[in-house]
């Protein structure tokens, strides 16, 4: 038996086999891993957040992979390509509204959301909402793939507990050029939890709704797609960055799902 099937092992017997435990148990993994990563905020410059190209890309690697290989092939190898379909693209149209209509502030990028919002929220509140809406597929991918496999769902959380420790570390920054270093971490830490409270609804809504479970699916697939693919890549291929560091990076993570789903 290799490391993860003993560690899938060691959960589901840890959760007496009840989905819903070994979902909160995976959700608090992941945000164990993001508040860590939130710790170097104590120990390095709050300039630091600009230089994360690297971490970041990597993450966008485990993401893309982690949205295929744990999420839309099993949905579709389990029920066909129609339900999983439209559930990826739920969840695209679900982030989209979210990322149109609740104002957000990015690290690089700026704001966005309605014009009209710009000046009435703070900028720490725009950025811990970005988080929220970023960390709202991540902890949704946990607890639907617990609800179909512990397993993979254990391979998700590792996945996604790995690309955590840089998010937390570049959430934390910017908050405390803000606001202060201990704002920072609370907010990074904040946004881990996030993922644990969207993986236990997962997982409860679907083990009642067992039937919808191929739809979430692709859901959660469809979500982690949009957040990689419009929000996560462009910020790492801006103008001025290494394109072969971060491409490095993008492959590096591309692996480590790939490792991790293997060996499941």
């Amino acid at each position: 038996m290799g490391y993860l099937e003993w560690l899938a092992a060691a959960l589901e017997e840890l959760a007496s086999g009840d989905k819903l435990v070994a979902s909160a148990l995976a959700g608090f993994f992941v945000a164990f891993t993001t508040t860590a990563g939130a710790v170097p905020v104590f120990l390095t410059k709050r300039e630091s957040a600009l230089k994360m190209d690297v971490e970041l890309s990597f993450a966008a690697g485990l993401m893309l992979v982690a949205s295929f290989t744990s999420l839309i092939l099993p949905g579709v190898r389990a029920a066909g390509f129609a339900p999983v379909a439209v559930g990826i693209a739920l969840g695209v149209a679900a982030i989209h509204v979210l990322d149109r209509l609740v104002p957000h502030e990015h690290t690089f990028k700026g704001y966005e959301g309605p014009p009209e919002m710009r000046r009435v929220q703070r900028k720490v509140w725009l950025l811990a909402l970005a988080v929220i809406i970023h960390n709202f597929p991540e902890g949704i991918s946990v607890g639907v793939t617990i609800a179909y496999s512990i397993p993979l769902g254990v391979a998700t959380a590792i996945a996604i507990g790995i690309q955590d420790i840089p998010e937390g570390w570049a959430v934390a920054l910017p908050v405390a050029k803000i606001r202060g270093r201990v704002i920072g971490f609370l907010v990074g830490a904040l946004s881990g939890l996030s993922e644990t409270a969207m993986a236990v609804a997962a997982a409860l809504f679907f083990n009642l709704f067992s039937w919808l479970l191929p739809v979430g699916m692709g859901f959660a697939g469809g979500a982690m797609l949009y957040v990689t693919l419009k929000e996560v890549i462009p910020e790492i291929y801006r103008e001025g960055v290494s394109e072969l560091r971060v491409t490095l990076g993008l492959l590096a993570g591309f692996y480590v799902m790939l490792l991790l789903d293997s060996m499941l």
